[in-house]
């Protein structure tokens, strides 16, 4: 059966372009688009052409997180370690990647946020770590988003599930830079890395990710694991149901 294209590739001037693609379910990462993802990226990496990628998105929403509709009919324990090999590759990958960001983040899309090296949001984008709110934790993509973050930013949004701005998210380190242009602000930052060496490049962003590699290399199984035992708790089973029917959980008090 032909498999719907859920992400957007091209190549100008040196940096490969990836788009997530599915705006009607908000981009979230569903297990084909996190394929076409980590396919997109490995195109990029073994293109010589291809100096630094930029990490982009259609519709209003970066991306939501995990397919709900998918994780609610259970079996996460494949779909999670696909996550986690997903968001290794964009550290490991020897390019720098820059996330241009206009749109909402949620969840697991802030994995994304965390792993790209450098990040730009403009004024419509909206975070939240929503994990909390539907009895799980963001877990897995505390690997990417707890080394760049200041760790009492870190605890309250965490803990809360608050939504915070752009300007808010680069305060506490989730990304680079807020900016009011994101066509302008990127195109700036393309055109420098546009001007820099291929080999600079490919040797400088290892200086960068020694840290986080070592994170996924200690602790990546193990917050996996933990990842697909909350998708499949009764809690999160709720939290997932009321999510889906808009209504509030059962386990949530005034």
């Amino acid at each position: 059966m032909h498999e719907d294209t859920l992400v957007q590739y091209s190549v100008d001037r040196a940096i490969a372009r990836i788009a997530l693609d599915s705006p009607r379910n908000r981009n979230a990462l569903s297990t084909a688009m996190v394929r076409q993802l980590t396919d997109a990226l490995t195109k990029a990496a073994d293109d010589d052409g291809v100096r630094a990628v930029e990490l982009t998105h259609t519709g209003t929403t970066f991306c939501a997180g995990a397919d709900l509709s998918e994780a609610s009919q259970g079996g996460m324990a494949s779909s999670t370690q696909r996550v986690m090999a997903l968001l290794r590759s964009i550290v490991a990958l020897r390019k720098p990647v820059v996330g241009s960001i206009d749109g909402h983040v949620r969840a697991g899309g802030l994995g994304l946020v965390g792993a790209c090296d450098i990040v730009l949001a403009g004024p419509a984008s909206t975070f939240a770590f929503t994990e909390v709110r539907l009895g799980l934790a963001p877990a897995m993509i505390s690997l990417t988003t707890l080394p760049r973050m200041d760790p009492r930013a870190a605890s309250r949004y965490y803990l809360t599930g608050e939504t915070f701005d752009a300007p808010t998210a680069a305060r506490i380190g989730l990304i680079t830079a807020a900016v009011e242009d994101i066509d302008a602000g990127t195109m700036a930052v393309l055109d420098a890395l546009r001007a820099a060496s291929p080999q600079g490049l490919r040797e400088t962003k290892p200086l960068l990710t020694p840290a986080i590699l070592a994170g996924f290399d200690d602790r990546a199984d193990d917050l996996a694991e933990l990842s697909a035992r909350l998708f499949g708790s009764a809690e999160a089973a709720e939290g997932m149901a009321a999510f889906l029917a808009k209504r509030r959980p059962a386990w949530a008090t005034e």
